[in-house]
């Protein structure tokens, strides 16, 4: 019996083929913008603007119960398709917390191995 949508034969392949084709669009249009001096300014203005309102209020989050240190991760993701600062940023908070995870995982499991 034939698959009723033709993604459904390959599981995830077309969730795959999507995602490549809503990138490729992305960098056309992002590509558009910076040939027009103006238009690449404005968006550079508008992009900062918005990466650094989600950055604030996720730092302002950030004490309270709940998702603000992941809301300041975004804003910075945001902020770092643009500004190389901010890819740096986000490159060292990942391998911070690829660390600090491992440190967990090891004492997890010291912890199991002697039954506490």
């Amino acid at each position: 019996m034939p698959a009723s949508h033709p993604h459904e034969a390959a599981p995830g392949g077309g969730r795959r083929r999507h995602w490549r084709r809503a990138v490729r669009a992305s960098a056309r249009v992002r590509a558009l913008i910076r040939r027009l001096p103006w238009l690449d300014a404005l968006y550079r203005i508008a992009l900062t603007a918005v990466g650094a309102i989600i950055v604030i209020a996720g730092l302002i989050l950030v004490p309270l119960p709940g998702p603000g240190w992941l809301i300041v991760f975004f804003g910075l993701a945001i902020l770092g398709t643009e500004f190389h600062w901010a890819r740096r940023l986000l490159g060292w908070v990942r391998m911070a917390v690829a660390r600090v995870t491992e440190r967990w995982r090891a004492w997890r499991a010291r912890r199991a191995a002697y039954g506490t």
